[in-house]
């Protein structure tokens, strides 16, 4: 009986351990590369990444913000649709830029201009919500130059 003591020990362990294991398979997001060009409208976009270093995808499901209503739009081709969620894939991302996929501020309740800051929440179908600071930039900005 004291000989299958050590290798009972070692498969209970091994077990006990691959448990574990599964719960790490999660999302893990963050966010780079906010802004939003300065309106000439009620009207704002928004731009950002949103990285998974995780082993799951998830989905980001809304937006919202203090400055009033905010939806995320897919582009394909030439034309824009309000969605209700975008994937965030597994070791993947999910990019919101200036003629693809993009967040709209509706209805702003006052006017942005350059160098203010706005905050949203992005909420997601898995993961806890992420608040993001989002610098109001130039209407002609540019995130590849920097200008």
């Amino acid at each position: 009986m004291r000989r299958l003591a050590g290798p009972v020990a070692v498969l209970t362990g091994a077990l006990v351990l691959t448990g574990c294991g599964s719960d790490d398979t999660k999302a893990q997001l963050s966010v780079s590369s906010a802004y939003i060009p300065q309106p000439v409208s009620e009207m704002a976009a928004g731009f950002l990444d949103i990285a998974n270093k995780g082993d799951a995808k998830d989905e980001l499901t809304s937006v919202t913000s203090d400055l009033g209503p905010v939806s995320v739009h897919e582009t394909v081709g030439q034309a824009m649709e309000e969605v209700t969620s975008l994937d965030v894939p597994a070791h993947g991302q999910l990019v919101f830029k200036s003629g693809g996929n993009h967040l709209m501020f509706d209805k702003l309740k006052h006017t942005l201009k350059q160098g203010d800051n706005v905050t949203v929440k992005l909420h997601f179908a898995k993961s806890g919500p992420l608040t993001v600071e989002m610098p109001v930039k130039s209407a002609t900005y540019n995130p590849t130059t920097g200008h």
